[in-house]
């Protein structure tokens, strides 16, 4: 096997929870998530000791766990946390699925560790892994708002021509997850981050 694969075991889509928050920009790590459970035949069930919606299944011949916090964005590590500690998931074997505001919607960047950009998803998770930022990062882009209102522009939809944008990122984030497990992280990584969306 290339030294280059990855041994990603937990893959988190970052969102909030509740009906008012779906499908807004600060869900769109969890709008990924469902799309790969989707893809690899996942079904995300409740699970309260991991305060999250949990799923197995396989990627190539990986076993992956996938889940969703529900515990609000800000509190997301106390989820991620108690399922690495129980099932002994090093950070390093850990992929993040998050919205980022400095990347234009559809832009995406595929990253191993690094700084945390303000956002309070990673800054939880990043405390509950014992201050370890050594995770992998999908950050999706959402652009930055008009105005200075960020809780407004998060909290909200993005346009139909931004969801166009988005919707295609996914299928390549998705094209290159996988390629994670079978290509390596440098292809990776090659694919996410030079997808230029329509």
């Amino acid at each position: 096997m290339s030294k280059d694969i990855c041994q990603i075991r937990l893959i988190v889509g970052l969102g909030n929870v509740g009906s008012e928050y779906d499908h807004t920009r600060h869900n769109i790590g969890y709008d990924l998530l469902t799309k790969l459970c989707d893809k690899f035949s996942v079904t995300l069930t409740p699970e309260a000791k991991f305060s999250g919606l949990t799923g197995r299944g396989k990627i190539a011949d990986s076993e992956v766990r996938f889940i969703f916090p529900t515990t609000y964005m800000n509190e997301s590590g106390r989820a991620v946390g108690a399922l690495a500690t129980f099932f002994k998931i090093k950070p390093e074997e850990i992929l993040v699925l998050h919205d980022d505001l400095d990347l234009e919607p559809g832009f995406m960047k595929l990253k191993f560790a690094g700084g945390l950009a303000g956002h309070n998803g990673l800054r939880s998770i990043t405390k509950c892994l014992a201050n370890s930022q050594n995770y992998y990062r999908l950050r999706l882009g959402i652009g930055k708002p008009p105005s200075k209102d960020v809780i407004s522009w998060v909290l909200g939809r993005p346009n139909s021509a931004d969801q166009n944008k988005i919707d295609d990122a996914y299928q390549t984030a998705i094209i290159g997850i996988e390629m994670l497990f079978t290509q390596g992280v440098s292809k990776a990584t090659a694919l996410i981050n030079g997808f230029k969306p329509n």
